[in-house]
């Protein structure tokens, strides 16, 4: 991991649940929620390109990172309620904008149904309005009876050649390696929780016309768990969305590609002023 960051800092959102959560920079404030199975420390690329202009905030979601462990699977409303409980103990009453990718962006698109006066904007990034499918469900089972009978490595490594795309696999060996790393050192309950959570996650669809607030969606166009043409349901369900295509990039497009995807967040951020 990259040094010369703020250390993390912990803070309760309610009675016995902390977040941990890094806070960088000043200016609008700008939340990014991580994906599935990793932490916060996935976004080190965006806040190193966005703190000279923006204050980033990136919390590990109950049951990873630093944050409280989890004994049930949080719902995504429970998401995002923590994200609330987050904004409230921050003190941060004006809107932000708030992103998320892959479970993240599920997680931001709750916080939209729940919070809408909380956003200014929204940026999605490799990830879908619509739910799993019979075979989708089937396969969280699956992979939650391989977690319980494995560990945290065991489950990113039967992850990875879907994660990445084929590219990142064969020639970018420290994006390989610092995903399994972080993801490796997740607890196996909040992994497990974490996929229950997106097997029966609600369909989304018939909320993204609510959605009021300017909102970007980025997928990479090598993307076989939420593929471009997914991306391109859910820019097309909401009024005030810009759809933009990372080449080369898989499902982790923010680690594979950052140069391109830190140039479209920052364009987007522009454009809000």
């Amino acid at each position: 991991m990259a040094t010369g960051y703020n250390a993390s800092m912990k803070i309760t959102i309610e009675a016995g649940i902390a977040l941990e959560y890094r806070d960088e920079g000043k200016g609008p404030t700008v939340v990014l929620l991580h994906g599935f199975p990793l932490c916060s420390a996935m976004w080190r690329p965006q806040i190193a390109a966005l703190q000279k202009d923006y204050r980033v905030i990136v919390p590990d979601l109950r049951g990873f990172g630093g944050s409280t462990p989890v004994a049930d699977a949080p719902s995504l409303e429970q998401m995002a309620d923590d994200v609330g409980g987050l904004l409230d103990a921050l003190r941060i009453a004006e809107p932000v904008v708030l992103g998320g990718l892959s479970m993240g962006g599920y997680a931001a698109l709750a916080v939209a149904r729940r919070y809408p006066g909380r956003l200014r904007g929204l940026i999605l990034a490799d990830t879908r309005a619509e739910p799993d499918d019979a075979q989708g469900k089937a396969n969280r089972d699956a992979m939650i009876d391989f977690a319980r009978a494995n560990d945290a490595r065991a489950v990113i490594d039967k992850m990875l050649p879907r994660l990445l795309a084929e590219k990142t696999l064969a020639a970018r060996p420290e994006v390989v390696q610092e995903i399994r790393d972080m993801a490796a050192a997740q607890e196996i309950d909040g992994i497990v929780g974490a996929l229950k959570v997106l097997r029966d996650r609600p369909d989304a669809r018939p909320g993204l016309a609510s959605i009021r607030v300017p909102t970007l969606v980025v997928v990479g166009s090598e993307d076989a768990l939420t593929p471009p043409a997914m991306a391109e349901t859910l820019a097309a369900g909401i009024a005030d969305a810009t759809l933009v295509i990372i080449p080369g990039a898989g499902h982790m497009s923010n680690l594979e590609e950052p140069e391109a995807f830190n140039a479209a967040i920052a364009g987007f951020l522009r454009r809000l002023g």
